[in-house]
């Protein structure tokens, strides 16, 4: 039950959530004022970010038997009992944020607005005390293995 609540609870906040809020400080544009070329990049943009999160969520749960939901050090759903370096950790420390990020910037595409955009800047910011203190977790829980990943991949690219 935590961990379908965990679920829940990352894909109303990060996927429906947070776009809606930029949506509505954009002033609600409908799909008809947003001119199709740029409709179209926003759309590829934010579908390879949400296939990214959707892959890192997947393998991380299939391979390190738990899910990454912590909120500020408050466990969500059960931790990761592996450390994930392989898939689309092999790349990325954080794949299911950027991809989050990457959406977001689709989004950003589609309603193109200064509103958004310090809706998005405030989110990041955010998120990144968030990874600041995964970061400190996987330290505890994983030691010398997490440092040294931390030296081979890069946070986000």
């Amino acid at each position: 039950m935590k961990q379908i609540l965990g679920y829940l609870l990352g894909f109303a906040i990060f996927i429906a959530g947070i776009p809606a809020m930029m949506w509505w400080v954009a002033g609600m544009p409908s799909l008809g004022e947003i001119p199709v070329l740029r409709l179209c990049l926003a759309i590829i943009i934010a579908t390879a970010g949400l296939a990214l999160s959707v892959w890192s969520i997947v393998y991380m749960k299939l391979v390190g038997k738990g899910n990454p939901f912590d909120a500020m050090g408050h466990e969500v759903a059960p931790r990761t009992r592996l450390l994930m370096t392989e898939g689309p950790y092999k790349r990325s420390r954080n794949p299911m944020l950027t991809g989050t990020y990457l959406y977001y910037i689709g989004v950003l595409i589609a309603v193109w607005s200064v509103w958004a955009l310090l809706v998005f800047a405030a989110i990041a910011t955010v998120m990144m005390l968030q990874v600041r203190s995964e970061e400190k977790r996987l330290e505890a829980d994983f030691g010398q293995e997490y440092l040294d990943y931390k030296k081979r991949v890069r946070r986000f690219l």
